[in-house]
């Protein structure tokens, strides 16, 4: 049995701006590429298949084209509800859907529900019957969808509402349930949560889980299973050889610009988990995080790489330059974010603004030093005389009225 771990696809999210919908279909080829390839029986998603709760008719349709395009390549899909889905739409049709391959778990009544998978060579009694009876040991396969602790802690019987004891509640269903499976077989086991587990790394593009308790749990609530495929953090990781994040298949902010985007490819067989490779997905676009002068920025040949990335430079001259987006652009078109960080700055001996617009002569000074203040230099000889310009504009009109 070979089993392909992702999560967080983020389907419709936008890039600072540049939406992304192109790039995830690339992901899509490429995935249904892979399972062909690997001959992958389950593909999983831990939670996050879209970006938002209310995702658009585009976006709908192309997770409907990638359901479809996996399962015609021979793979049953499984996946849960992330923080950023909406659990009642992404369940829709559940029942229908399994029948095509597709087994969604967004509700809480269905954690402990697995999709049972036989592993043996079919001759035993029972094998794949949903029990674990017979001599052919079986695959439960379990999604916890996500839990927000002040929705579900009531139902789960736990009187904290927080992350970890909504989590270990739901664990212990599932250990419950395992165990009543093993009382008449060999039952191997991976499970799908949607959190952050203690020791993961995380990036800027997750939504914060602290809201409402504790947002880490501890990585002992998932002791016991064969693998724990789990989702929410960006990067691929390895928080032990049974725990694991896929991470996400597409950068989704430029703290993540030196991760190896890819999957974990889980081989199961009779005695359990047997190996845990990787699979790396193409980056569509390389993304660039740079710093220095303008000058040499524009004029250095070691940073021409990134003229065909998504950019995110900042500026470290003493004093910020006039256009400085406009000339970034003309060498490095996709420049997403721009920042200043001037070398040598002495902003914070200045006094303040306030002060210094006490100390000005004339009107042409307020209008220069709140130049200086802003930008972080003063106006050059053009810009001045448009200050004066404009200033003796207004003086005319009042004059005049």
């Amino acid at each position: 049995m070979r089993i392909l771990h992702t999560s967080d696809w983020h389907l419709g999210r936008s890039f600072h701006g540049v939406g992304m919908l192109d790039a995830q279909r690339s992901f899509i080829d490429q995935l249904v590429a892979c399972v062909r390839e690997k001959t992958v029986d389950v593909v999983l998603i831990a939670g996050d298949v879209y970006d938002r709760a209310l995702p658009g008719v585009d976006v709908v349709g192309l997770l409907d084209d990638a359901l479809v395009r996996l399962t015609g390549a021979g793979a049953q899909v499984l996946l849960t509800s992330g923080n950023h889905d909406s659990a009642i739409r992404l369940g829709f049709a559940s029942r229908l859907l399994e029948r095509g391959g597709v087994h969604l778990r967004t509700r809480l009544a269905e954690l402990d529900k697995p999709l049972v998978l036989p592993l043996g060579d079919g001759t035993g009694d029972g094998a794949g019957d949903g029990t674990g009876a017979g001599t052919d040991p079986v695959l439960a396969i379990y999604g916890i969808p996500w839990l927000e602790p002040r929705l579900v802690a009531e139902q789960l019987g736990v009187e904290t509402a927080s992350h970890f004891e909504v989590t270990r509640a739901a664990t212990e269903r599932i250990r419950e349930d395992l165990r009543r499976r093993r009382a008449s077989g060999t039952v191997h086991s991976i499970v799908l949560a949607h959190t952050f587990a203690s020791g993961g790394i995380g990036s800027d593009s997750e939504r914060d889980l602290s809201i409402g308790g504790v947002g880490a749990v501890p990585l002992d609530l998932f002791e016991g299973f064969s693998y724990t495929a789990l989702g929410h953090l960006h990067g691929r990781q390895s928080l032990n050889a049974e725990v694991r994040y896929s991470g996400s298949p597409l950068a989704y902010s430029f703290s993540e610009a030196k991760h190896l985007k890819g999957s974990w490819l889980i081989d199961v067989g009779p005695s359990g988990v047997t190996a845990v490779t990787d699979v790396l997905w193409d980056a569509p676009r390389k993304l660039a995080v740079f710093r220095g002068r303008l000058a040499e920025l524009l004029g250095s040949e070691e940073y021409g790489w990134a003229e065909d990335a998504y950019c995110q430079i900042t500026l470290t001259d003493a004093q910020r330059p006039a256009q400085a987006m406009e000339r970034l652009r003309a060498r490095f078109p996709d420049t997403l974010v721009l920042g200043f960080d001037p070398e040598g700055s002495v902003a914070a001996a200045k006094t303040s603004y306030s002060s210094r617009l006490a100390e000005a002569a004339d009107d042409l000074s307020v209008c220069c030093g709140f130049l200086d203040h802003v930008t972080g230099r003063l106006p050059d000889e053009s810009e001045r005389a448009a200050l004066s310009f404009a200033l003796d504009n207004v003086r005319l009109q009042e004059v005049s009225l």
